[in-house]
């Protein structure tokens, strides 16, 4: 928690921890300079040995009390949000309601009720109308029956949105199936299956909050399927949303543009690149709207950008653009993110034959445990794949059979329980270059790297990716220039169709 403040943050809370301290003895200055210094050993020095331990642990919890109270202030105040206006207006209207300043406490209330309202924030106008119920006698109150009516309705708004989030949390959870323990369901029934399941009706669906529930549960479908092309009805109807309720973008600023980058990552996997740069130069304009959503989705803007300019030839264009994006994220920025970016960068610098590739794969140094839980088993799966076919494009080859070997054992169960057997087909042939190069050449080797890339599900750019690097031992090419040869053949074939 002490490294979510920065500099000016930190002196502030050594005031704050001045301030509530009442002896001189206390010892929390003293832990947090330890903390602050990762000084361990220096914990030994808190307290005598005898008492070390329960004294340690007392004072560990009052400090941590006290930067949590510190925290939540510091939101309170600092945060520019019309959500946290109308919670300031809630708090002030009840203290002048509780100190008999009727008529400015219900003038607070009004306001607050308002901004609520615009913003679908149910609980807090349950909060504010409880509140208003509870000073109905008073002669400044409004109507009793107006306001009895607007808190029922309130109410079934609130049962609404409580079904609407127990749906999400269930798809969540099934998804989570799906990536760890290989479940096999269909999109479409589950999605049936849930809404019967809660209740929900189709005007329910349409918000801004509920699109972009579905939209991720979809995304993270078809990305484990290998197929954008499974959720095609649902970016249908998010398009059509969007049309209709363009006016009231800015008060579902977030959700709005968290919809333009799943639009965007879907036209990226169609590879309609310029559609999927189109939704980007959208998304960057609302991002420039409000600095605090800059911040949160910079990151993941420069991946969806450099990830087109890759895949459209411009190489060089997306490995700047990444490397810009390291250089610009923040100590608070998410690992997730950041951890998307270097295994990116990996992939761009060994399909251009860039060594450097090495070094960026070193910094992907968490544990698969970590990376399975964080990021999913998809993604894990590709950067172990990436790994071995790196290790081996630089000659690598003793590292690249002891990650082959390591790489059965861990996921082999796992990818013929989901019956994705062609990556076992693929490091079968990886495996056969790497014991005899010479391979490559034969007609029946190709014929088997070939196959990979047949049939719609397996037309992914990624998966072409890998392909590519193993097309590009027998043509000799830099792998760079067959990937995007493959992605166009795709393109191609798929506007025939």
């Amino acid at each position: 928690m002490i490294c979510l403040l920065d500099t000016n943050d930190k002196k502030l809370f050594r005031q704050f921890v001045q301030r509530k301290n009442k002896r001189n003895d206390v010892k929390n200055l003293q832990l947090l300079n330890l903390i602050e210094t990762d000084d361990i050993t220096g914990l030994d020095t808190l307290y005598p040995p005898k008492k070390n331990k329960d004294a340690y642990h007392a004072l560990r919890k009052r400090l941590q009390d006290s930067l949590l109270l510190f925290l939540s202030q510091k939101a309170f105040e600092s945060s520019h949000s019309e959500t946290y206006d109308a919670l300031r207006l809630v708090v002030a209207g009840r203290f002048l309601l509780e100190n008999d300043v009727a008529k400015v406490g219900f003038k607070c209330l009004d306001k607050a009720e308002r901004l609520a309202k615009d913003l679908e924030q149910f609980n807090l106008l349950n909060e504010l109308l409880l509140l208003k119920l509870h000073y109905a006698h008073l002669p400044e109150a409004e109507d009793f029956e107006a306001l009895t009516e607007r808190f029922l309705r309130n109410q079934a708004d609130m049962q609404c949105e409580a079904r609407l989030n127990m749906a999400y949390a269930y798809l969540r959870q099934e998804l989570q199936q799906i990536h760890l323990k290989g479940k096999v369901v269909k999109l479409n029934t589950l999605m049936l299956t849930t809404i019967r399941k809660y209740g929900i009706s189709e005007r329910d669906l349409m918000t801004y909050k509920s699109i972009y529930q579905i939209l991720f549960i979809a995304n993270e479908y078809a990305a484990i399927q290998h197929d954008h092309g499974l959720i095609e009805h649902y970016i249908d109807r998010t398009k059509q949303f969007i049309q209709q309720q363009a006016t009231q973008k800015k008060n579902y600023l977030f959700y709005h543009i968290s919809i333009l980058y799943f639009l965007a990552n879907f036209h990226l996997r169609q590879k309609d690149f310029a559609k999927s740069a189109s939704l980007l130069e959208e998304m960057m304009n609302l991002m420039m709207s409000d600095s605090r959503y800059h911040t949160v989705f910079q990151l993941r803007y420069y991946l969806l950008s450099a990830l087109n300019r890759f895949f459209t030839g411009y190489a060089d264009q997306a490995t700047a653009l990444l490397h810009e994006a390291l250089a610009v994220s923040k100590p608070s920025s998410k690992p997730e993110d950041l951890e998307d970016i270097r295994q990116c960068l990996a992939m761009f610098l060994a399909l251009c034959g860039n060594r450097e590739s090495l070094k960026h794969l070193t910094l992907l140094a968490r544990t698969d445990t970590w990376y399975e839980k964080k990021m999913g088993m998809l993604w894990t799966i590709r950067k172990n794949l990436m790994e071995i076919v790196v290790q081996a494009q630089f000659a690598n080859i003793e590292l690249a059979m002891s990650r082959l070997s390591g790489f059965r054992r861990r996921y082999r169960a796992y990818l013929i329980k989901t019956s994705e057997t062609r990556v076992l087909l693929f490091l079968n042939l990886v495996k056969r270059y790497l014991l005899k190069p010479d391979v490559v050449y034969e007609a029946a080797y190709q014929k088997k790297v070939l196959n990979l890339q047949s049939g719609t599900g397996n037309s992914d750019i990624f998966i072409s990716c890998f392909i590519g690097w193993l097309v590009a031992r027998w043509e000799k090419k830099p792998a760079y220039q067959v990937v995007l040869q493959l992605i166009q053949d795709g393109c191609d074939i798929h506007d025939s169709a």
